[in-house]
């Protein structure tokens, strides 16, 4: 998948009159694109449509217009984007307590390295976590990590025909194994085009 470049952007004039329009679109998008698991956990699967949206809103929330901190948010953001032969995601811990989060987060250490996914009756794939940056610390786990999703031939080619794929967590104090649904495997598949 192509990474964003500075002329795939629109000036903040122009996004501001399309922004009612790619909010629907790429909101419909990732909803094709995202994954429960569990009911504190999930997995929004990024590329190329959803980066550009969040840069375009980087750009408006802070009014960035110079083109050295439009490079700067491309280089903070393109990383996200798939390379063809991996998927990417943000995985997020949600709890709407702030006291419960705490804890969540304390007893979770190290989760961002237990995510992973099977295609049929394959092996799993563990997601590689935080590339970028270490996210924890040693007595909690940030609520927001970073993940790459590896992937050889068998399970891209499992994707591509709509094959049964499972997503889950493996940690001592939260496992989950989930189907994906038929949708969500047809939307991550574009990702290998």
């Amino acid at each position: 998948m192509l990474k964003l470049a500075r002329s795939d952007l629109l000036s903040l004039e122009a996004y501001h009159e399309r922004r009612p329009d790619m909010r629907r679109a790429v909101l419909a998008h990732k909803a094709r694109r995202k994954v429960l698991l569990g009911a504190h956990a999930t997995l929004y699967f990024e590329d190329r449509q959803t980066v550009q949206y969040q840069i375009q809103e980087m750009l408006r929330a802070e009014r960035i217009y110079a083109g050295p901190a439009i490079q700067a948010e491309l280089d903070a953001y393109n990383p996200l984007i798939p390379d063809g032969d991996n998927l990417k995601a943000t995985f997020m811990l949600e709890y709407t307590d702030v006291a419960e989060r705490q804890a969540a987060l304390a007893r979770l250490t190290g989760i961002e390295h237990r995510v992973w996914l099977r295609a049929n009756d394959g092996p799993r794939v563990v997601a590689i976590a935080d590339e970028d940056l270490e996210r924890s610390e040693p007595d909690k786990t940030a609520a927001v990590h970073f993940l790459r999703f590896q992937l050889d031939a068998p399970t891209i080619a499992a994707f591509t025909r709509g094959d049964t794929v499972h997503m889950g967590i493996d940690h001592e104090h939260y496992r989950v194994d989930v189907r994906v649904v038929d949708d969500t495997v047809s939307a991550l598949a574009a990702d290998f085009a």
